[in-house]
């Protein structure tokens, strides 16, 4: 069914961390070749609520269509957010999305904990836990989660554990940071610098994160620069069979069971980069441990 944007209510749409790299790439299949997938939608009273198909609904509204292609679910919202989780399994949320869900459902619809385990098939624990992530990690600095300026897991693993030692200066680095859209391996970083820096150090961190981020490549690069040609070969080596595994796992957790057609073009083209360049970096090895035996 077609239905009106103005007719969508999007009261779940916080529930969701945005990413731009994905949504500019939704954007470009969109323009290309229009909406494929419909988004999922149950009755309310008034409008029809939106359980999946966010990013669908933005990308529509920068092109400009004032109309959205729908499924309805004949389903409660509770039942209907659960099954869009279920769905969408292979596409792991972050923890911290995790703890969004079970709040909503908890808050707007009074599920208990031991209701909330059973429903998504895990211990009550389990759900305490997702639950603390909420209430430990300051609103600012999930709002930054929110709008994909700072990862859900960057968030979970290293500004968690920072706001429980001391919210102030977990607030204080995500804004700082938060505008430069930093990756997991740099938040790593200056969780790091923050843990083992004294008092005046850790107010760096928090205060000039991007320059302690410099600092900290600059001595890597010198460190690297002592280091014999095979040393450094043999750290790439590992690495690309590190990022080879790990998204080998991602492919095969489902990930693109849910990527739009120009998604799942792109991702072909990459895999079959990725396979040419490891085909030749298998050959010019063999090639070159002929010669050096």
């Amino acid at each position: 069914m077609e239905l009106e944007s103005r007719q969508l209510d999007r009261r779940y749409e916080a529930l969701r961390s945005r990413s731009a790299t994905r949504e500019r790439r939704l954007l470009a299949s969109l323009a290309e070749v229009g909406q494929q997938t419909p988004i999922v939608v149950v009755r309310d009273d008034a409008s029809w609520v939106v359980v999946d198909g966010y990013k669908r609904v933005r990308a529509l509204a920068r092109l400009g269509h004032d109309t959205v292609r729908a499924t309805v679910w004949e389903l409660g919202e509770a039942d209907a957010l659960l099954l869009e989780r279920v769905l969408r399994a292979g596409d792991a949320d972050s923890a911290l999305e995790q703890g969004w869900l079970l709040r909503e459902l908890c808050d707007r619809f009074g599920l208990a904990r031991e209701e909330l385990a059973r429903r998504f098939d895990r211990t009550p624990s389990w759900v305490s836990r997702r639950l603390a992530l909420i209430t430990d990690l300051p609103k600012s600095v999930q709002e930054h989660v929110r709008s994909g300026a700072i990862g859900g897991h960057a968030a979970m693993k290293h500004l968690v554990p920072l706001a429980r030692a001391n919210a102030g200066d977990c607030a204080r680095l995500a804004d700082a940071i938060a505008p430069a859209r930093p990756t997991s391996r740099q938040m790593a970083e200056l969780y790091a610098a923050y843990v083992a820096a004294g008092v005046g150090g850790r107010e760096l961190v928090v205060t000039q994160p991007l320059m302690v981020l410099r600092a900290r490549a600059e001595a890597k690069r010198e460190r690297a620069e002592d280091k014999r040609p095979v040393e450094l070969l043999l750290e790439d080596l590992r690495i690309v069979s590190a990022v080879a595994r790990r998204a080998r796992q991602r492919t095969q957790r489902g990930v693109l069971d849910d990527a739009e057609v120009g998604e799942r073009d792109e991702a072909a083209r990459a895999c079959r980069d990725a396979h040419a360049e490891v085909e030749s970096l298998k050959r010019t090895c063999d090639k070159e441990l002929s010669h050096a035996g």
